[in-house]
């Protein structure tokens, strides 16, 4: 049994028996991490409101080899989300992000890129609601390309050309695009110049400038954020809800 210490973000909790809580966090040094707070439900809990949602913690916690729940033993606060977390849309995009997480790694399976941009959306959003399509779609695109799913939008999939600034260009059904002379099917999902460039801006950009950067465009960013949804529906295995 190892002792662990570690950063982490909480993402959700869920009551186990009658005084007991699990709690999903994402770590620093770890990736996902799934543990037993025991004693968290009682009013004198030694971890306080150190497992409220989307709170930056140092946690330390018992890791048995060849079991995933791991033994909470330890949490303390870094920082605190729970004024913001008390708005509904802070609360649904946020936790649509952590099943997202949890969904698509693997427990145990470290990233710390994936830790810095959560924990940048996340600061990004805290102070600001109407940042909160802007870091939708900067966490969806990067989600999708730290996990292996974002292809090059730059050039053409089949003849290796650049795309430059074209108006509206098809996707194909792995997601790729073609340029006009290599299409070769229909598709019902097109990509704008627009689009290409906000997916441009947000591969170098920080999560707060990909905002400020993007504020006046809400409507290609919704448009975006659709099609990163079809992409991760695809990936995980079921529908994402397009309204998040």
């Amino acid at each position: 049994m190892a002792l662990v210490e570690t950063e982490g973000l909480v993402l959700k909790s869920y009551n186990l028996a009658e005084a007991d809580k699990i709690v999903v966090f994402l770590t620093k040094d770890h990736g996902v991490v799934r543990g037993v707070a025991k004693g968290a439900k009682r009013l004198k809990s030694k971890f306080g409101s150190g497992l409220e949602p989307f709170s930056s913690v140092q946690v330390t916690y018992f890791q048995k080899d060849s079991v995933e729940l791991v033994s909470i033993q330890k949490v303390e606060l870094i920082r605190s989300s729970f004024t913001r977390a008390s708005d509904p849309e802070f609360l649904r995009k946020f936790s649509y992000f952590s099943d997202l997480l949890v969904s698509m790694l693997p427990p145990h399976d470290p990233s710390e890129l994936l830790y810095r941009m959560f924990g940048a959306c996340l600061l990004t959003a805290l102070p600001e609601p109407k940042a909160y399509t802007a870091v939708g779609v900067y966490f969806e695109l990067w989600l999708l390309r730290l996990a292996g799913y974002l292809p090059d939008w730059s050039r053409c999939h089949r003849c290796g050309g650049p795309l430059g600034q074209q108006a509206d260009l098809a996707l194909s059904a792995d997601f790729h695009i073609n340029c006009a002379n290599c299409t070769r099917a229909r598709s019902n999902i097109n990509l704008s110049g627009g689009e290409r460039e906000l997916a441009a801006m947000a591969l170098v950009l920080s999560p707060h400038d990909f905002y400020l950067a993007s504020e006046m465009r809400e409507d290609e960013l919704k448009d975006l954020s659709s099609t990163f949804k079809r992409m991760i529906s695809q990936a995980i295995g079921r529908e994402v809800q397009a309204g998040l």
